[in-house]
């Protein structure tokens, strides 16, 4: 199975791809958890990735295009993955195309996860994440069991800065207008999905699977 999960900051897209992972044992690639890594083993890319986060600029095209490569390659990839929030625009998903392409390789599908946009910043603003363990929490949906204690490894949660309203509110914009013509390139291609993702996390797995279930019998 080699598919992209498509959607919003907060959709849920990231824990569901967690639990495709774990279900299905293919594996998740997140263009987040890769730059972490590379910045934290003082990789090459990790290096210059890490030049633009300190200066608060995006990391580019180029850079995260490299990451993904080089997890593509990995033997854990071998037996299929879930891309979660990449690409995230055209030249990224062509960059991709013609990864996969290099290694004999194609997607099998593309799920765009939908939530209403102020479920969206509901959620997004009640997110508490641990700085230490990544671990992430909601003052509603996905409590702790001490208020603001991490249930892992007991460092005090923090909410983070672009999950406050205003920063919740340009980060969707910004998708929006980078994602809509990434959602008209897959549809073209015959490769794109949409799903409800307003459930709860089990409704949505269970609709999820039915989604890729087609993706297991090829």
């Amino acid at each position: 199975m080699r598919v992209v999960f498509l959607g919003a900051p907060g959709v849920g897209k990231g824990t569901q791809a967690e639990r495709i992972s774990a279900q299905y044992r293919v594996a998740k690639i997140s263009t987040g958890d890769l730059l972490r890594e590379a910045v934290r083993m003082k990789t090459p890319l990790g290096i210059e990735a890490k030049s633009y986060m300190d200066q608060g600029k995006l990391v580019p095209d180029a850079v995260v295009i490299g990451l993904v490569r080089a997890k593509l390659a990995d033997p854990s990839c071998a037996a299929g993955f879930v891309l979660d929030g990449f690409p995230r625009t055209v030249p990224q998903a062509e960059e991709l195309g013609t990864a996969l392409a290099s290694k004999a390789m194609a997607l099998d599908g593309v799920v765009n996860f939908q939530v209403p946009r102020e479920a969206v910043v509901q959620r997004l603003s009640g997110r508490r994440s641990c700085p230490k363990c990544q671990a992430t929490f909601h003052v509603n949906f996905a409590k702790p069991k001490v208020d603001g204690i991490c249930d892992r490894c007991g460092e005090s949660l923090v909410q983070r800065s672009d999950d406050e309203r205003e920063a919740i509110e340009t980060r969707l914009k910004v998708y929006d207008e980078q994602t809509a013509p990434l959602v008209r390139y897959y549809d073209e291609r015959q490769l794109l999905s949409s799903l409800d993702a307003s459930g709860t996390v089990d409704v949505v797995f269970q609709h999820l699977s039915q989604v890729l279930a087609p993706y297991q019998m090829r």
